[in-house]
């Protein structure tokens, strides 16, 4: 089972739940404006915690986001699985949300559909990713370009990862990063997302 975080994170991570701000018409004004490409996601076939195989052809066509999660953690994961709540309910439903454990030995596909229950996450739209640590370390360090390793760390947060959420386009393409930590980014990814959308680049 995985360990509900503390109050003081429960009040911080509430703070994220207002609405999205001004900044989204002020990028899709800029609609004319290219999004960057950090390259492409390579191949991977991972679980979900519905205990189907996931692979990059599943989410292919479809525009996504991904960020490094673990279910024990007592540090920014609640933060940023509550942001990631919050853009579940905010953004077009055609956007997935992906999010992949870096404690595959103890997230195991019960584990993170528990976890999932309990951040109220829709089946449908947002994944949540298991399977061999090496595979997963790869994808994340040599993929999405985000920093991990679990050879130190604190004792609320014993695995060390980026905190950054990834915006992945139709086409398998890295478009953007952002900060996972603050509400602040909401609104750079629902602009960036429509601009995606509506077939910008």
């Amino acid at each position: 089972m995985f360990r509900l975080p503390h109050w003081s994170s429960l009040v911080a991570m509430s703070l994220v739940a207002s609405g999205i701000g001004m900044l989204v018409a002020f990028r899709l004004i800029e609609s004319d404006a290219l999004l960057n490409d950090f390259g492409s996601v390579p191949e991977f076939e991972l679980v979900e915690r519905s205990g189907r195989t996931v692979t990059l052809d599943d989410l292919k066509g479809q525009v996504w986001i991904a960020n490094l999660i673990f279910t024990h953690c007592g540090g920014t994961c609640p933060m940023m699985t509550v942001q990631m709540s919050s853009l579940q309910s905010v953004l077009p439903a055609e956007v997935r949300i992906v999010s992949i454990t870096v404690d595959p030995s103890r997230d195991t596909p019960e584990v993170l559909a528990e976890y999932a229950t309990f951040y109220g996450a829709d089946p449908e739209r947002w994944l949540f990713l298991t399977g061999e640590r090496d595979d997963i370390y790869r994808l994340s360090k040599e993929g999405f370009h985000l920093a991990v390793d679990d050879t130190f760390g604190s004792d609320i947060e014993p695995i060390t990862h980026s905190t950054r959420f990834v915006l992945v386009d139709q086409e398998g393409h890295i478009r953007n990063y952002y900060d996972g930590t603050t509400r602040d980014s909401h609104a750079l990814i629902e602009g960036d997302v429509r601009i995606l959308l509506a077939g910008g680049s």
